[in-house]
């Protein structure tokens, strides 16, 4: 009873500002014990603290102090984990040319994607073409690459989205964005499957939501665990940035899934769409609305870590709810369990894990219909976390190559998942090819 009264409150806690962070505030890392249960999690994660992992009877978080505040006013016992170079603090100016520390040199800083994506469409004018969509809170432009057989073409095709990097310190997800980029285009000629998605399909790749948080991540040469976009903060309040995954207007706020102090690491921002990253996705989306259909079908928004495969709703932990109704959360099942089996992921609604509001899947799904998940990627625990050595940077971006290919084969009905493609989909779909069962994923060489 003591826990779900603890869940009830949490939101309250959170509900008015703290007294500001400063923006040098550090975050540290945080074992949380005798969390059990979903409500529990959701406790947890109503302080404001970003949790990373989650164990048997405990949680692994990231906390501002003023979160680390709210999570001892929980009762549960929580234990410092020294993470070295953990502190988020603004690195001197002549330290502001990012760069990965020496040894994970094989990552890519934002100007190092950004040629090498312009030198692949380069490469394949045909294939891929790029658009900026926006600009982030310090100019830095965001890209959008669009994969197809005819990429400078508007055809009716179904679109498929991938984002990456809505969080700075999740760098694995923008070489996710590049094993993807690769495999589509230098493989269209020799792959079926890949020759197949390419040429019915429209496919868009975001390498980097928040290009300035991902920067300053690495600013100093070390990492410094920023995981918010690096917009000022409100009136009043000093401590920087906002969590761009619970910015987005659907249930903005509605459940103690996010956090009101601008301090958290999981602060909402003053409204929804208050972050010029979220707010540039928000309008390329709603621009594929083509006569007033929304021509983007099923999405992926990888993220690190904990190997998983999320769906909607976030919210709330009701299987079925207002705009989701029971095919449609079977169908979101069905592939999302295909798409696990493929890459050893576990799948399961993202709530099942703890309540989260404003997060771009509830949003993609409630206000413009697409399938939107959430990869979860390497590695499973706390090591290496966030920051996993470069020389893994091969195998774990192909290993999701199955589990895209099966999300960009179902995109045209994704109600083929669970046998009812005559009741919701046009009967001129006809399925693609059935991939080989437990076909391996492949490993591209460096570029």
């Amino acid at each position: 009873m003591c826990r779900l009264v603890i869940a009830l409150i949490a939101s309250c806690i959170v509900a008015a500002p703290a007294a500001a962070a400063t923006p040098g505030a550090p975050v540290r890392t945080y074992e949380v014990g005798d969390v059990r249960t979903t409500l529990d999690r959701s406790a947890v994660a109503a302080t404001g603290a970003a949790i990373v992992e989650a164990d048997h009877g405990s949680v692994t978080v990231t906390a501002s102090p003023s979160d680390l505040r709210r999570l001892r006013r929980l009762r549960y016992p929580v234990m410092s984990r020294d993470t070295p170079g953990a502190e988020s603090e603004a690195p001197p100016p002549e330290a502001r040319a990012a760069e990965f520390p020496v040894t994970d040199s094989g990552y890519h800083t934002y100007q190092e994607w950004v040629d090498e994506t312009a030198a692949i469409a380069v490469a394949h004018p045909t294939l891929v073409t790029r658009t900026q969509i926006g600009t982030s809170h310090e100019n830095r432009p965001i890209w959008a690459l669009k994969v197809s057989d005819n990429a400078a073409s508007d055809e009716a095709e179904p679109e498929i989205l991938f984002t990456h990097g809505q969080h700075a310190r999740e760098h694995l997800t923008v070489e996710m964005a590049l094993y993807l980029l690769h495999a589509l285009t230098e493989q269209h000629a020799t792959d079926a499957r890949i020759r197949n998605v390419v040429d019915t399909r429209e496919i868009w790749i975001v390498p980097s939501v928040n290009p300035d948080g991902a920067e300053f991540d690495v600013a100093t040469g070390s990492y410094v665990y920023w995981r918010k976009n690096r917009q000022p903060p409100p009136p009043l309040a000093t401590a920087i940035g906002t969590d761009l995954n619970r910015n987005w207007d659907f249930q903005w706020g509605c459940c103690g899934g996010s956090s009101g102090d601008p301090g958290s690491e999981t602060y909402r921002g003053p409204s929804p769409f208050s972050a010029p990253e979220t707010q540039a996705l928000r309008n390329f989306v709603q621009s594929r609305r083509i006569g007033g259909v929304q021509q983007i079908k099923a999405a992926i928004d990888f993220h690190t870590y904990g190997e998983l495969v999320l769906w909607p709703y976030g919210y709330t932990v009701a299987d079925i709810a207002p705009g989701l109704d029971a095919d449609q959360r079977a169908a979101f099942v069905a592939i999302g369990q295909s798409m696990a089996a493929s890459n050893g992921y576990t799948a399961q609604q993202s709530s099942d894990l703890y309540i989260t509001d404003g997060s771009i899947d509830d949003w993609l799904w409630a206000a413009e219909g697409v399938f939107g998940f959430t990869f979860e990627m390497y590695p499973r625990s706390s090591s290496p976390g966030f920051y996993p050595a470069d020389e893994l940077i091969a195998t774990q971006t192909a290993r999701n190559r199955e589990a895209v290919l099966r999300l960009l084969e179902i995109a045209d009905c994704p109600y083929r998942s669970i046998g009812k493609e005559a009741v919701y989909c046009a009967p001129a779909a006809a399925p693609p090819p059935s991939p080989p069962a437990d076909s391996p994923a492949e490993v591209l060489p460096p570029p």
